[in-house]
């Protein structure tokens, strides 16, 4: 792992609780390689990982932390565990925990040696208040006995970094297990590292910390930071598979309805899972995962025994400073837009949904009962509701929930407490929970558990266990889930789990980011037109330019000039189509019709936007009329919409802008000209002629309004297409 400038910029000693002497270095690393250079050693080399690339002021803060190469492996599985020492210095830290580990009355002995200590938990038939709930015997011991031994204000670092599985709550709620476990499935891993690097985005530094521990003559000064190499072996599977038939995920979500009725649920939160074989690094994975889709929790984890867990994870499981404890339920959940209106628009659809917000109260009221179990009371208050959170291809709706913990109670009982977060679980927790594991097919595994690490001075910090790839013997799966309610709608929460799993998979199968795009980059580009020529005539708008962008994406050459020219310049220009812009005032401020005259007579076709939408209406013997209620940056719905320019077109709505005062009216319309399409409010908003090739549009094509399914563009395009073919 080394990548430091072998030069110290600082040097620190200080005596832990268990009296452990600890020596750190902490040495400049450069700032733009950071942690990179780890995920390629990770194919091969246990370790962690862990990226936040999701700045969120007063909650997230861009941050890197990595590592390879442990001293020492704490592995769980039920009521089994194992601490196994990963090199020479493991086994110098073994030595030191040892003692503390068997001192603890629940734990038994199986086996020591220098290099692992095997232990089993002897569970408690007393009945345990909820007060107390976390204290009872469990996995936990151990680790609390490990964080007292090194326990120390003076590192805010140095801890356990690893992963949570689900099946960790079996040892606080007796659920009636279903499914048969295998015999070595791992609950719990948790790497004891001795050399970090950390990025800090804000001061944009990096620095790598080592560390060395000395107690009673034992030392770890002086021996190798080193650790085995086990390649990773790909699985060349094709195709990917779902654990249901399609349908078959909206069938639970129908049977879970029926327990809302009843009232044996409020939410509930079943997943499905969708394999795959494995054919490249799992470090190629993460990379494209983290550029793709940026999380407050990315991370990548190589486990061992041929299992890597890739993930970026949206919501904060729990984050404990000091006595101040954090959560961040997530529920509420759209997709995004192909731009930023279609975004606003999906986001309005979100926080307007009664569905959604009630998801969330419910995730909310629950977190905050669990956070009320160990911490002082009136202390637990929600400092925000229902933000917006946006990713790569979902919008949530996101609250943000703190409290003080009580005198006695520590992170582990904060992070046992809210075991595990009802928006993956559901509502009352224990029903929900046995529903999962009712209806699931499979056993979650580290879904629905929680990543992060648990400091040696008390502080933690740990982030969901979703939008998670697990690897296991070259296999990947992806599990999904989403929040079930009484209003759910079976076939749309299937789609949302399918959503939700699309950037993963994406991942997986190919190196093309197609997440949802925030701009338009489509290629409208045509070679055949490129020594086209358009004239745009401006009628003294405001939009001109951009209109005449939108055409030149096309390829074509625009010229764009005044109105008041003369019929000599249009014909030598000679131009393949005439373009008549938006405008103020009225068409014959600007002579309109004779602009259209003279391209008659030369045979040069014509498309109006806005005001040249009117002044064909009126070259053509029409009248125009004035709204009530001018319609200047509103968006309107066409109706009855038909022809050529609205070719390709398929949505049953068009969005589109509007910027006019002036209207054309239909009592004296044009026999020469078809309407095409009309507004909501019956306002004529597109016309063509019957015989010349003269079209226009009402409405702005180059607006933002405008931009919902690319309308403007299309339009344009078919215009060119039927004059320039």
């Amino acid at each position: 792992m080394d990548n430091n400038t072998n030069h110290s910029i600082r040097q620190d000693t200080f005596i832990t609780k268990g009296q452990i002497e600890i020596k750190r270095q902490a040495f400049a690393v450069d700032y733009n390689a950071g942690v990179n250079h780890l995920f390629t050693q990770l194919d091969t080399q246990l370790g962690v990982v862990l990226e936040s690339s999701f700045e969120y002021p007063g909650k997230y803060t861009r941050y890197n932390i990595g590592f390879v190469n442990p001293m020492l492996q704490l592995v769980a599985n039920y009521n089994k565990f194992s601490l196994k020492a990963l090199n020479q210095r493991g086994q110098i830290i073994l030595g030191f925990i040892t003692a503390a580990i068997q001192q603890i009355d629940c734990v038994k002995t199986i086996a020591t040696s220098d290099e692992l200590f095997e232990g089993s938990i002897i569970y408690s038939t007393e009945t345990f208040t909820e007060e107390v709930r976390s204290k009872q015997p469990s996995i936990f011991m151990v680790i609390r006995a490990i964080t007292d031994v090194f326990y120390t204000t003076d590192d805010a670092n140095l801890g356990l970094y690893g992963a949570f599985g689900y099946d960790l709550a079996f040892q606080f709620e007796h659920i009636k297990l279903k499914r048969e476990r295998p015999s070595n499935q791992r609950d719990l891993v948790l790497y004891f590292p001795d050399q970090l690097i950390i990025v800090d985005h804000r001061k944009e530094v990096a620095t790598q910390y080592e560390y060395d521990f000395s107690h009673n003559g034992q030392t770890t000064v002086n021996l190798p930071r080193d650790g085995k190499s086990e390649a990773f072996i790909p699985n060349t599977t094709e195709g990917k598979s779902s654990e249901y038939k399609p349908g078959g995920y909206a069938a639970i979500v129908k049977e879970a309805i029926e327990y809302f009725k009843r009232g044996d649920l409020f939410e509930v939160v079943p997943g499905q899972t969708f394999y795959n074989g494995c054919k490249i690094n799992p470090s190629v994975i993460f990379d494209r995962l983290r550029k793709r889709n940026q999380s407050p929790y990315s991370f990548f984890m190589n486990l061992g025994q041929q299992e890597y867990l890739i993930g970026s994870s949206p919501e904060m499981y729990i984050r404990v400073t000091k006595n101040k404890v954090e959560s961040s339920p997530i529920s509420g959940t759209i997709k995004r837009g192909s731009n930023a209106i279609e975004d606003a628009a999906n986001i309005l659809q979100l926080l307007n949904s009664v569905k959604d917000e009630s998801e969330l109260t419910m995730c909310t009221d629950v977190d905050r009962n669990d956070k009320s179990r160990i911490c002082k009371p009136g202390s637990i208050n929600v400092i925000s509701n229902r933000k917006l959170e946006v990713y790569s291809r979902l919008i949530h709706t996101v609250d943000h929930v703190v409290g003080e913990l009580r005198e006695g109670y520590d992170s582990l009982d904060a992070f046992l407490s809210h075991t595990w977060a009802v928006t993956v679980t559901g509502a009352p927790k224990a029903w929900a929970m046995q529903f999962i594991e009712d209806h699931e097919i499979s056993n979650r595994n580290w879904y629905g558990g929680a990543v992060g690490y648990i400091g040696f001075n008390k502080d933690m910090n740990t982030g969901l266990t979703i939008r998670t790839v697990r690897i296991k013997d070259g296999i990947s799966s992806v599990r999904v889930g989403a929040t079930l309610l009484y209003d759910s709608i079976p076939e749309e929460e299937e789609k949302e789990t399918i959503l939700k799993a699309s950037a993963l998979i994406d991942a997986l199968n190919n190196g093309t980011d197609d997440k949802a795009k925030t701009t338009n980059t489509q290629n409208y580009y045509n070679a055949n037109w490129a020594h086209k020529k358009v004239l745009l005539v401006d009628h003294q708008d405001s939009f001109v330019n951009t209109l005449a962008n939108y055409f030149r994406q096309f390829g074509v050459e625009v010229i764009t000039l005044r109105s008041g020219f003369k019929q000599e310049i249009l014909a030598k220009l000679n131009p393949d189509l005439v373009v008549l812009s938006p405008g103020p005032g009225r068409p014959c401020d600007f002579a309109v019709s004779q602009t259209i005259a003279m391209c008659v007579k030369l045979a040069i076709p014509v498309f109006g936007v806005c005001l040249g939408l009117q002044g064909l209406v009126e070259y053509c013997g029409g009248s125009l009329d004035l709204l009530e209620y001018p319609l200047h940056g509103k968006k309107v719905i066409l109706t009855n919409y038909h022809g050529k320019i609205f070719d390709g077109i398929k949505s049953k709505e068009i969005k589109v802008g509007l910027y006019h005062s002036l209207y054309a009216k239909k009592d004296d319309f044009p026999e020469q000209l078809n309407v095409c399409a009309e507004s909501s409010q019956g306002i004529i908003m597109a016309i063509e002629h019957k015989t010349l090739p003269m079209w226009a549009v009402q409405f702005h094509p180059e607006s933002i309004l405008s931009l919902t399914d690319n309308v403007g563009l299309t339009i344009i395009n078919n215009v060119l297409k039927y004059i320039l073919r």
